[in-house]
């Protein structure tokens, strides 16, 4: 009894730091979950492998979803056995998390991350445990629902595909989404592909510091040795994709959305990318197609990342109606005259209205509009 008294002490602390659990701003020291922007909507598939053409605009995680991260999780959402593979045994050795708590029946249990795994990718989540996150942060941390959002589980937990839903937010990337943040260039709508996702048709090295062109990878020796094997998200700072991600190369595989097959048992398999323990020949774009894995399949080499929809801007014919309608009263009078008037106090809403319109046709198009996320619970 005095130890349970002692592990819900120590729960509480734990809760009373978690109460208000936001991966979007950690503490000192620790990774944020932060995103980049992947435009050039409509481009081009791969002609090599067929992947990543992608016909909207969208966020992605800058690097994989960390230890820490998924802690915050982990302390708002699995205090109880509800979803028990929320919790892996393996994670104490594979990613660092520890679980305490859970001594006597109906006591809460509370986690933790072993000094230096911190902000290293978090591993053993099955595909739909990594949906569950994703539909978290749709719904605001905090106390929000995992079971529903951007896919519905509806308490499931391996049997069956699961898709994305019609307007989901935060979500698990699709295998054409991962790979187009991964290796396409960028900067217009045939732009082409690079052969690994350090912006390069060279095979990278794996040393640190980086010197460029790097990943954690097998490459006569790793990059870094027991116990970890797995660097700190984004360590390879000087070796992005075109689009500013890191670690699409190495250190762990990560999970996609997009469905490879369905078992005659109904057993779902999900498409997975990047890759670690392997070789250079695993890091090319056209290895990517060649992984999949069933959905509650564990493994410590195996994590994810996260992407967030980005709400598309209305048309500049759309918004260039209420300032013809306002400019109306301009027709026929020379455009000088109306803004003397304007600047005399006669009509400088109608003025301004014309000056906004022309501005924005000069412009020629609509910049990004990022996406509002929820609040946090």
């Amino acid at each position: 009894m005095k130890n349970a008294l002692v592990f819900t002490g120590l729960f509480l602390l734990v809760l009373g730091s978690h109460a208000r659990a936001d991966v979007f701003n950690m503490g000192p020291g620790l990774t944020s979950l932060d995103t980049v922007y992947v435009g050039d909507a409509g481009n081009a598939p791969d002609p090599t492998t067929g992947f990543g053409e992608v016909d909207y605009n969208y966020n992605i995680g800058k690097c994989d979803v960390t230890t820490a991260q998924y802690v915050e999780f982990l302390n708002a959402k699995a205090q109880t056995d509800s979803y028990p593979g929320l919790w892996w045994q393996d994670m104490p050795t594979d990613c660092g998390i520890l679980r305490g708590g859970g001594l006597e029946p109906g006591d809460p249990y509370f986690y933790s991350v072993a000094p230096g795994w911190e902000n290293r990718p978090v591993t053993d989540v099955t595909a739909w445990n990594a949906m569950r996150f994703a539909n978290w942060l749709s719904n605001g941390q905090g106390d929000g629902d995992t079971e529903t959002g951007s896919y519905t589980l509806a308490g499931s937990n391996g049997v069956g595909p699961i898709s994305r839903n019609r307007g989901a937010t935060w979500y698990v990337p699709s295998m054409d989404e991962w790979y187009k943040a991964a290796y396409y260039k960028g900067e217009g709508t045939d732009a082409g592909y690079w052969l690994y996702p350090t912006q390069s048709d060279t095979a990278p090295g794996n040393q640190l510091p980086d010197p460029g062109n790097s990943a954690n990878y097998y490459n006569n020796g790793y990059t870094v040795g027991n116990p970890y094997y797995t660097t700190p998200v984004g360590a390879f700072s000087n070796s992005p994709s075109s689009y500013g991600t890191f670690d699409q190369a190495g250190n762990v595989r990560q999970w996609s959305d997009t469905l490879h097959a369905v078992s005659p048992s109904g057993l779902a398999y999900y498409l997975t990318a990047g890759t670690m323990y392997a070789d250079p020949i695993s890091l090319l774009s056209s290895a990517g197609e060649g992984f999949h894995e069933n959905s509650y399949f564990t493994d410590p080499g195996l994590g994810f990342r996260v992407a967030e929809a980005v709400p598309e801007p209305p048309s500049r014919m759309v918004m260039l109606v209420p300032l013809l309608f306002l400019s109306i009263p301009l027709a026929g009078k020379p455009l000088r005259r109306r803004l003397r008037s304007a600047s005399r106090g006669a009509s400088w809403l109608t003025a301004l209205a014309l000056m906004a319109g022309i501005l924005f046709l000069s412009q020629g198009a609509v910049g990004h509009v990022p996406y509002e996320r929820s609040p946090i619970n």
